[in-house]
């Protein structure tokens, strides 16, 4: 790329660590510096059709002069590049759908404050993965990074110019959900300093009758109050006790970059998000029905309830299975159709918005069947939460594959055990026919970067679902294998994949365990939580008792009932 009086080529450069299967995350500064970010931006417009490119930024204290790079490498390398400045991810999406052009979010979604990254979408917001784009991209970047320079374009001359895109994201947003004024909804958003403090007020604060109670909506990058990840149940202590205090309706918290939301319920109890998957899904297929369409897909991940699936039916809809990973989940439904997607960690995805996920999006749609009811949303919520469910429990290994072979040949043994490897490895034991106390599933997957299983199980029954998780557990962790450990739901950072694909706290269920503890392995023990507030549970007479929020949690049987916000007050 260079001529031969040019400067000598540097050393090769490799960006492995900070690319990864769906989006591009890593230190600020550190692996993501300015030079990598133009080097980006440039082996990005490289790779593009048309020239068209929209770039925006989130609030983080290193995204500006990041934009600014990804911005002019792509100048450099002919684009024609619309600035779009502060910007949420799906606010972006819209912009591309929109204006058919091509797209990139500097943005480290949930992740700790010196983190960033880049989000890449096609024109349309059609997703950038690496088996469509990103292993492309990143050798074009290691390239020029390696010769040092970024040549100019042959035929034309690259720009750079702004663009407002936040009235044309509120105008889509409230066109494609009419949130009734059949009742007034009292609303508490937790926007963690981050992008929802610029859109929650654009989109919900304008709604004739809806009284938004704002936390933290003044953009910070440092998250002086607390991380951008909703799915860490620490980060929603304030919120929910804000929620039950105002007397509110809803709960609603936002990650770093807004795509992703999460619900409370009018006593400030997470909902899971197969519940929210499985409310939208039947009000979007039952659109879609209405409009003519005679039976709608709905693309849910593997981990997600089996319920979601149910309701899908139920309504008239066709279910379509989906490994974890918004780029597969994209994909499959541009492939089908499909009229919306959902994912177990709080991803939500629409046909009418470019097949693109979006956290106010979905919020809207929460909003709109909780005014068409008089009911308060526990028990709107409540008939799509049928089942118990594990959430996500992650086990550090140190060959996964042979642990999951342990789990293959056990589960072979069991009569009426079907099996598929769709991503990891999914057991199912239900039927219509079966006692409720024998139905169960369970996924089995790897982790993409590290020596991680992922665990997640749901059953009819609260206790069998107990029976199972733990059987299963115990033949992962093996104890030949040193040093292997469970980790609680939330336990490990969101940021563990530096991807979207996250652990899900909020459908947890929490071990088995004798009062005194000493009955249970240590594995199991270590990741006894409160429930309602993830704090530690130590042993008292006849119960667990948070050390935090001083909940007390019977035990009954051996058993502790660790029911979110349904046993006994703090302190008592």
């Amino acid at each position: 790329m260079t001529d031969a009086s040019g400067p000598p080529p540097a050393a090769p450069v490799d960006l492995t660590a900070i690319v990864t299967t769906n989006d591009v995350r890593g230190v600020a500064g550190e692996q993501l510096t300015v030079e990598v970010a133009r080097a980006l931006g440039a082996a990005f417009a490289d790779q593009l059709e048309a020239p068209a490119l929209i770039v925006a930024h989130d609030m983080r204290l290193s995204s500006p002069e990041l934009a600014r790079a990804v911005i002019e490498g792509a100048v450099r390398r002919g684009a024609i590049v619309a600035d779009a400045g502060l910007s949420s991810t799906d606010q972006l999406y819209c912009a591309s759908g929109l204006h058919q052009a091509a797209g990139a979010m500097v943005t480290a979604s949930h992740n700790p404050a010196e983190d960033n990254g880049l989000k890449l979408c096609l024109p349309g917001a059609r997703p950038i993965g690496r088996d469509t784009g990103l292993e492309e991209i990143r050798r074009g970047a290691e390239a020029y990074l390696a010769a040092g320079e970024i040549p100019a374009h042959d035929e034309g001359e690259g720009r750079a110019e702004p663009l407002e895109t936040l009235p044309d994201y509120v105008r889509t947003l409230r066109e494609l959900v009419a949130v009734p004024a059949r009742r007034r909804l009292r609303v508490v958003v937790d926007a963690a300093n981050a992008m929802a403090g610029h859109t929650a007020p654009a989109v919900l604060g304008t709604l004739e009758h809806l009284d938004l109670i704002p936390l933290h909506f003044e953009l910070d990058g440092t998250f002086p109050h607390h991380r951008a990840d909703p799915l860490d149940r620490a980060t929603l202590r304030e919120l929910q006790g804000t929620v039950v205090a105002e007397h509110a309706d809803l709960g609603l918290a936002f990650d770093g970059d807004a795509d992703r939301c999460v619900v409370l319920d009018e006593t400030g109890a997470p909902v899971p998000p197969s519940a929210v998957t499985a409310l939208i899904a039947r009000g979007e297929v039952t659109r879609a029905r209405a409009a003519g369409q005679e039976r709608p897909a709905v693309v849910a991940n593997l981990v997600s309830s089996r319920h979601v699936a149910e309701t899908v039916r139920e309504a008239g809809g066709e279910p379509v299975r989906s490994p974890v990973g918004h780029s597969l989940i994209k994909t499959l439904m541009a492939e089908h159709d499909a009229v919306f997607g959902g994912e177990h960690s709080a991803h939500y995805y629409f046909r009418d918005f470019f097949y693109a996920d979006s956290g106010m999006l979905a919020a809207l749609h929460v909003l709109a069947a909780l005014a068409g009811t008089d009911g308060p949303a526990s028990a709107l919520i409540a008939e799509h939460d049928p089942y118990s469910s594990s959430g996500e429990i992650n086990s550090r290994v140190r060959e996964a594959d042979a642990a999951r072979e342990r789990v293959r040949e056990h589960v072979a043994q069991l009569p009426g055990a079907r099996t598929d490897d769709l991503d990891g490895l999914t057991v199912e034991h239900w039927d219509e026919e079966i006692r409720p106390e024998e139905r169960w599933w369970f996924s089995l997957r790897s982790s993409n970067t590290e020596p991680l299983l992922r665990l997640n199980v749901e059953a009819e029954r609260e206790t069998t679902m107990i029976r199972i998780r733990d059987e299963i557990l115990a033949i992962v962790q093996d104890e030949d294998l040193a040093g292997a450990a469970a980790e609680a739901p939330g336990s490990g950072s969101a940021g563990d994949e530096a991807t979207d694909e996250v652990t899900e706290p909020l459908e947890e269920a929490v071990p088995t365990a004798a009062s005194s503890g000493a009955e249970v392995p240590s594995w199991v023990r270590s990741r006894l939580r409160c429930p309602d507030c993830g704090g530690e549970l130590r042993d008292v007479d006849a119960a667990l008792q948070c050390a935090e929020c001083r909940r007390r949690y019977p035990i009954e049987g051996g058993i502790p009932v660790l029911i979110a916000g349904r046993q006994y007050p703090p302190g008592t």
